[in-house]
């Protein structure tokens, strides 16, 4: 039976941080199990990606202490930021990087220069390592998330239901989002904005003065973040998914939305189009606007909001969309593959 060590942040099942990478890394730690694997997870607690020395030197004892030989699978929140700990280990040890975000720096490429082997969670950002690092591409793999269908959402009428799935933080944009929504008070229209708002407190404070001014706190609502069943409800009665981030390497509430055959409205940005992807008629189960850019997404959501036709085409799209989407099984089966691939290097 093959043995993975997988080191994890430690806060990774902690229902008040909810993130897609601590998702993700949940969801391909019991794909491989079921795979018939072994999987010895070793969450490692700290600051991550701004770790204390102390942490920093829990990291290097944890790897100093597996076998010679171990598969070790490391989320790149932990290892992108320590090269001095994997380092020493390179031959040693097989290791493999799990990068969700590029930090695109010298530390990070001195990290992955370590590594055995490099995954990816999408195409945008296997491409953007290999352009920005000398690592060598049959080095490098891609293993996208998955998703779980779950029953077609019905939509309402006019559409009015927008939903925001994301911490609250500058890179998710919700500083843009409320500045164009600000410019749509004459339209009817409420938006839930689900998720952590510990991450930057500053940032939460700053948007909800943000809101106030501009009238909108009876129509914007922050919620927090919610558990599966009650994100999944949120979805359900959800017309309209909107992620206007910053950057985003991926975006698994996309693909989240379209298992239920909502629409999306997001930033045209990193691997985010990836996500939204094509139906089969090669139609987009959505709208992409440039990031940052409060009047295009005004426009759009005006557009979303006061056109039958348009809504009508892109809830179409993303109910054929829904019927291309892949599970997490096929996530698992990649990371294997990878996996499989770094030990016989």
């Amino acid at each position: 039976m093959t043995v993975v060590h997988v080191v994890l942040p430690g806060d990774i099942d902690d229902p008040a941080t909810p993130s897609g990478g601590n998702a993700y890394d949940r969801r391909v730690c019991q794909g491989l199990a079921a795979l018939g694997w072994t999987v010895r997870e070793h969450p490692v607690p700290g600051g991550w990606p701004r770790p204390e020395a102390a942490e920093r030197a829990a990291l290097a004892g944890l790897l100093a202490a597996l076998p010679d030989a171990a598969l070790v699978l490391l989320d790149g929140l932990v290892a992108s930021v320590v090269p001095e700990a994997l380092a020493p280990h390179a031959r040693r040890l097989r290791l493999v990087v799990l990068v969700h975000l590029p930090l695109e720096d010298d530390v990070e490429a001195r990290a992955l220069a370590a590594a055995a082997g490099v995954l990816t969670t999408s195409e945008w950002t296997r491409r953007r390592l290999l352009d920005r690092y000398p690592l060598r591409a049959d080095r490098v793999r891609v293993a996208t998330p998955g998703v779980d269908l779950a029953p077609a959402a019905s939509g309402s009428p006019a559409g009015t239901r927008l939903l925001c799935v994301a911490a609250v933080t500058p890179l998710k944009g919700h500083d843009v989002l409320a500045d164009a929504l600000a410019t749509l008070a004459d339209l009817p229209w409420t938006c839930d904005c689900v998720g952590a708002l510990t991450r930057d407190p500053a940032f939460v404070d700053r948007l909800r003065r943000q809101l106030a001014a501009a009238g909108l706190t009876d129509r914007v609502r922050l919620p927090g973040p919610r558990a599966a069943a009650t994100l999944g409800a949120a979805y359900a009665a959800a017309d309209l998914l909107v992620l206007p981030s910053r950057r985003e390497t991926y975006g698994m509430v996309v693909t989240e939305a379209l298992a239920r055959g909502v629409p999306v409205l997001g930033s045209e940005t990193g691997g985010l189009p990836e996500a939204l992807g094509h139906a089969p008629d090669g139609s987009r189960p959505g709208l992409l606007v440039p990031s940052d850019d409060p009047g295009a997404l005004a426009g759009a959501l005006r557009s979303w909001l006061t056109r039958p036709d348009l809504r009508d085409r892109l809830r179409r799209a993303a109910r054929q969309r829904r019927e291309t989407l892949t599970g997490w099984t096929v996530t698992a089966t990649q990371v294997a593959a990878a996996l499989k691939e770094a030990t016989a290097a």
